[in-house]
């Protein structure tokens, strides 16, 4: 299952690697064991943060997928299902108006 997965990193101690020079080696083995389909970086109420998407099949995939952000940066995770257009076209939306309504 396609899910987005939302990392804020607060400052410490990601500020620390980077003066230390670690962050880009960091950074790297992370997104190397966790292959994300993609990854953008941007602000995350004013900290640095990422999003990621990637593919979850078992839930008993989440740790090894939040645990190196938590362990190596403090930061906090959040994971949502995401739909393709495929997906969404998919749902059955009609019927469940049908039903719903």
């Amino acid at each position: 299952m396609r899910m987005l997965l939302t990392v804020r990193i607060p400052h410490e101690p990601f500020n620390t690697a980077v003066r230390n020079g670690t962050t880009g080696a960091t950074i790297g083995r992370i997104l190397e064991a966790t292959k994300p389909e993609a990854v953008y970086f941007t602000e995350q109420n004013g900290t640095r943060g990422a999003i990621l998407v990637v593919n979850v099949e078992r839930p008993s995939q989440i740790p090894s997928l939040a645990e190196p952000w938590f362990l190596n940066f403090n930061a906090d995770c959040e994971f949502r299902i995401a739909m393709t257009a495929e997906d969404l076209k998919q749902a059955g939306l009609e019927e469940l108006g049908k039903k719903w309504a």
